[in-house]
């Protein structure tokens, strides 16, 4: 075996067992924590929203709204580094996590675990990035991608893919709430009455996102079809738009109210998700 090698196969190991040490198991799980706090708070925007107040019920705005609390900069590294270790967890998991499976799960199981990777690697660095002074306003960076793909027909057809993609997200995540197939990756949790609450806590959250991603979705495809970026608004304009439906302010009052139960369910979480 050359030396080369030898290193390689060193260092992998090394980075398996940081991967499984529990200060490194601790701090991926304040992702958790991070996350929760997020949806709580663009939960808690859009029901203002709901009752006749202003906001900007996406990340930015959350992101925003916890900064301006006491101890905001702090709270904010604190996600940031949370949701970092997080992602790095997810990397984890996509070279070491698949062992014992057959090979037609590994690929799921790799691609699965990628795409987290990459939501809390962003999630990570958005909070970095406001904790660090920056800021930047999601709808219009929204609107200027929206506007740029569609200059061109090859960008038209990714944009109504993303478009898709989300719908297809929003949909596995009703699915998941309706059926409670969330709970699978969950251990440890209390016996009789606050376990119950966990699940339906879990459930009522993970619908109410999945209705937020399929309004989100279907928005980007009908942006796209119409040539119009100013309709990709991104979360804010998603759950803003549902106001325009019969009864408005009530749909987004109980979608809000729900993604407020996510927020707590992914707090809750942090404590009892496998790992």
């Amino acid at each position: 075996m050359s030396e080369a090698k030898r290193q390689a196969d060193k260092a992998v190991d090394t980075a398996e067992d940081v991967s499984e040490s529990k200060a490194f198991e601790i701090a991926a799980r304040a992702g958790y924590i991070a996350a929760g706090l997020l949806h709580l708070l663009i939960g808690v925007i859009a029901l203002r929203v709901a009752m006749g107040g202003s906001g900007s019920a996406d990340q930015s705005g959350a992101i925003s709204a916890l900064g301006d609390g006491p101890g905001g900069a702090l709270l904010l590294w604190g996600c940031a580094l949370g949701s970092i270790a997080l992602a790095l967890f997810m990397v984890s998991e996509v070279f070491f996590g698949a062992r014992g499976l057959k090979d037609s799960d590994k690929l799921k199981f790799r691609a699965k675990n990628g795409a987290k990777a990459v939501t809390y690697g962003v999630i990570g660095g958005t909070f970095a990035s406001y904790a660090a002074g920056g800021s930047s306003d999601s709808s219009e960076s929204t609107q200027n991608l929206s506007a740029s793909l569609m200059s061109n027909p090859a960008g038209s057809i990714l944009l109504m893919a993303i478009g898709a993609g989300v719908m297809v997200v929003g949909g596995y995540f009703v699915y998941s709430g309706a059926t409670r197939h969330f709970t699978k990756n969950l251990s440890g949790l209390p016996g009789k009455g606050a376990g119950t609450a966990v699940i339906r806590l879990g459930m009522v959250g993970y619908i109410a996102k999945g209705v937020a991603l399929l309004v989100l979705g279907l928005l980007f495809i009908v942006a796209t079809v119409k040539n119009n970026p100013e309709e990709s608004t991104g979360l804010d304009g998603a759950l803003k738009s549902l106001q325009d439906q019969p009864y408005g302010a009530w749909i987004l009052g109980v979608v809000a109210l729900g993604l407020i139960a996510y927020g707590v369910f992914m707090v809750i979480r942090s404590r009892y998700q496998k790992m």
